[in-house]
């Protein structure tokens, strides 16, 4: 059975450069739309969103540059980007995202 989504954030999402090394887990994911997801490491950076494309969930990597203009594509998950994911369980999109690419 999924894990349920994340509860309201016990912390402050951030929207800005992430400071290097390994991300905080578990990842959060915060509803922004009824097709978007917003997904958090568990201190609050932004990292990336989860958008359903045509039935599946995909991780959209997003970063910021310095000036904390949104870099689609890009930042700390990069290599994850357009991972697809056929539910929105929390734990495995956590556990996919900060693993290996899969």
């Amino acid at each position: 059975m999924p894990t349920p989504l994340s509860a309201p954030p016990t912390f402050a999402p951030t929207y800005g450069p992430v400071p290097p090394g390994p991300l905080a887990g578990p990842l959060r994911l915060l509803p922004v739309s009824a097709g978007g997801m917003a997904v958090h490491t568990a201190t609050g950076a932004h990292v990336g969103s989860l958008k359903q494309v045509g039935g599946v969930w995909k991780f959209k990597a997003m970063g910021y540059d310095a000036a904390g203009r949104m870099e689609p594509g890009h930042g700390p998950l990069t290599d994850q980007h357009n991972m697809p994911f056929a539910t929105l369980d929390a734990a495995e999109v956590s556990a996919r995202l900060l693993g290996a690419p899969g």
